[in-house]
């Protein structure tokens, strides 16, 4: 049985790496950016005001100067500015060449037809031409996970495509005769498979694309056909019958399917029967079927392997020291990962754990009001109420 870092450990190092596609910029975000961009233009373009006011030269200051004119953002002045003359400037608008200052509105005074400015040094009050970015410069680097400020960069840029990974179509299979869609009303015994959708959304947020397949009943032969027909995709996940019981069949399928496992069982509760395999090139995942376990072994180990399919720099959830409110027991052997709501400190400005009272991996409303996973080491077996233990942060805090 693996430790959890040895399991992460070997996902990582055998997932294969996508291919690059071009993709307009407006539909890059939450897309990895495949390769570096660099800057074919400065940022800014030229040297503008950075607020209203009047530019002039600072050898000139303080002084009582006529005006020569106006500067508008989008507008240069074509005339040059006359030796003791200032110009009306307002933000954004291209400075003229000869001035080197601007002083802002509030700190001058009309004084008949001339504007009265207080000394002020070369360049108050200016944004110089590619302060910002220059040409030439590393603009965004590749394996970034863009967001919306990554594309107003690349957008000032002028970058109307950018190259990404390509995104992972991930097949989704539920196995089980007690699971129904979520359109059926279920009868006694049956339950919603509620994991699927759970599921589409976390691959997504990802990154990946989710294609659910259905749900095979606890058959081999029709858990067999579902994933033949998945290896299609670029991964595959399934749920459920993974365990040891007489009816978990998932493991024999895998194999029958040319499935390779490279690891079953990992020193952790909940989500201990998490499998992963190769078929191919297509990484093939296992996880257990109680919903709370799916959601750990997917954050442990396929939202990193997603990411690391499409060359992202980071692969993890941030992760930070947290105080444990109520302390904790548990018996040596594997890890926990408790559901918690982590706050911050409003004394100390740590953060402080406050673990759900249901810890059950069938409880899903525990999910809902909790925003990290608490990690207790496997050889740990007692966290004293305020003890220190890492956190896997699903939200910021």
């Amino acid at each position: 049985m693996r430790s959890v870092p040895e399991a992460v450990r070997a996902v990582l190092e055998r997932v294969p790496r996508l291919g690059v596609e071009m993709i307009a910029l407006d539909d890059a975000c939450g897309r990895v950016l495949a390769a570096d961009v660099i800057a074919g233009r400065a940022l800014p373009g030229f040297d503008n005001s950075a607020m209203d006011g009047y530019a002039a030269r600072s050898a000139e200051l303080p002084g009582a100067l006529p005006l020569a004119g106006v500067a508008a953002a989008g507008a240069p002045r074509t005339e040059p500015v006359p030796a003791g003359a200032a110009v009306r400037i307002f933000t954004g608008a291209p400075l003229p060449p000869e001035l080197d200052t601007v002083v802002i509105q509030e700190d001058a005074r009309a004084v008949g037809e001339r504007i009265e400015l207080p000394a002020s040094p070369p360049g108050e009050n200016v944004r110089r031409a590619g302060e910002d970015i220059a040409v030439g410069e590393r603009a965004v680097a590749a394996g970034t996970r863009l967001l919306p400020w990554h594309l107003g960069v690349l957008a000032a840029l002028g970058a109307a495509r950018v190259p990404v990974a390509r995104a992972p179509r991930v097949a989704l299979i539920a196995t089980g005769d007690e699971l129904v869609s979520i359109e059926t009303e279920p009868r006694p015994g049956q339950l919603v498979d509620s994991s699927m959708h759970t599921l589409g959304a976390l691959v997504r947020e990802a990154g990946g694309r989710p294609e659910r397949l259905g749900i095979a009943p606890d058959d081999p032969a029709a858990i067999r056909r579902l994933i033949e027909a998945a290896v299609a995709c670029d991964a595959v996940i399934t749920t459920g019958g993974v365990s040891v019981g007489d009816r978990d069949h998932v493991r024999g399928a895998l194999a029958d399917a040319g499935v390779v496992i490279e690891l079953w069982k990992v020193a952790m509760k909940p989500g201990k029967p998490f499998s992963f395999g190769l078929r191919g090139q297509t990484p093939v995942f296992g996880l257990p079927g109680n919903p709370v376990s799916t959601v750990v072994a997917f954050e442990l180990f396929l939202r990193p392997a997603l990411l690391a399919m499409q060359g992202a720099a980071v692969v993890e959830r941030p992760r930070a020291p947290v105080r444990l409110a109520d302390g904790y027991r548990k018996q040596a052997g594997r890890a926990h990962y408790l559901r918690a709501r982590v706050l911050r400190d409003g004394g100390g400005g740590g953060l402080i754990a406050h673990l759900h009272p249901k810890q059950g991996s069938a409880m899903l409303s525990s999910l809902v009001e909790t925003n990290a996973l608490v990690e207790i080491a496997a050889e740990l077996t007692v966290v004293p109420p305020g003890g220190e233990v890492p956190a896997v942060l699903m939200e910021a805090v």
